[in-house]
């Protein structure tokens, strides 16, 4: 294969054929002419013929100069692309969340890029609860996962607590925990165990706790919830939005932890940037004071 000419050269003529004239090439790339004229001259013997016609009244393109110059402005001009493009790609932070956390997190994002667009982040959203930062590439993740068990990368949030939900026109039908016996029990996984674990606290016994709806996720069964076909289960955490917006009401007091949390982490081999670094420091600041 051919060795391709040198690039400084190529630029270096690029220049002058924008404006067929060495001095004011040098003044541009900020060199003097002498160089300007070897790097040309260098780069004619390269290619094995001549790239500008010298004439008494100045410099204009052969016919091989021009074909050279269109080429080297598409060249030129797809490495300005790539600058601009991956450059932007870089700094913005790549956040991984499942969608369990969407209806805490996603106000928030969209709150944070209205005060700092200056450190944008594109969010990543999936069923999974924890990340393996060897194989994904994410700057920082949003994991579910048990309170005693993270390590000094992790950020709390805030912990797991379950609390029934419902929609506001159910909520005079709900005194007491023995009422649920008359609603259909929406339930955020296949199993009841979430359900379950909030009865038992609330020392109510139902048969009808198998007999409800069951979702694949939270996110689902609160929007069915705030429709009014049902009462959930829920963090009273991760709720908090509809509860202010009126679409869903929690009817009991009662808030059983799981021993699970919310936790944000960034992968433990590198620092987290200094964007990276605000925007987990005001997460962890909404989520304490929300």
């Amino acid at each position: 294969m051919k060795r391709l000419p040198p690039l400084p050269a190529l630029h270096t003529f690029w220049v002058c054929a924008q404006c067929c004239n060495f001095t004011r090439a040098a003044e541009q790339l900020h060199i003097t002419q002498g160089a300007v004229s070897r790097q040309i001259a260098g780069l004619e013997n390269h290619l094995g013929y001549a790239l500008f016609q010298r004439q008494s009244r100045g410099l204009s393109l052969t016919e091989e100069g021009r074909e050279w110059s269109l080429r080297a402005q598409q060249v030129f001009g797809l490495i300005g692309d790539a600058v601009e493009q991956i450059g932007s790609r870089r700094h913005t932070l790549q956040l991984k969340a499942s969608t369990c956390v969407m209806r805490w997190l996603l106000p928030r994002l969209m709150q944070w890029q209205k005060e700092r667009p200056d450190v944008p982040v594109e969010l990543t959203t999936t069923v999974a609860y924890t990340v393996d930062f060897r194989r994904e590439q994410f700057d920082a993740a949003v994991i579910y996962a048990p309170i005693a068990e993270q390590s000094a990368e992790a950020r709390h949030l805030f912990d797991e607590q379950l609390t029934p939900v419902c929609a506001p026109a159910l909520l005079a039908g709900l005194n007491q925990p023995a009422d649920l016996q008359q609603h259909v029990l929406l339930h955020p996984t296949r199993d009841e165990r979430d359900w379950a674990l909030w009865l038992t606290a609330a020392s109510t016994q139902l048969s009808n706790l198998a007999q409800g709806h069951h979702f694949e996720t939270l996110d689902l069964a609160m929007t069915v919830a705030s429709q009014g076909s049902g009462v959930a289960i829920g963090d009273s955490a991760l709720i908090g939005e509809d509860v202010k917006a009126g679409r869903l009401v929690m009817p009991f007091e009662l808030r059983v932890p799981t021993g699970m949390g919310y936790y944000l982490v960034y992968p433990p081999s590198t620092a987290p940037s200094e964007g990276l670094e605000v925007l987990m420091d005001w997460l962890v600041s909404q989520a304490q004071h929300p």
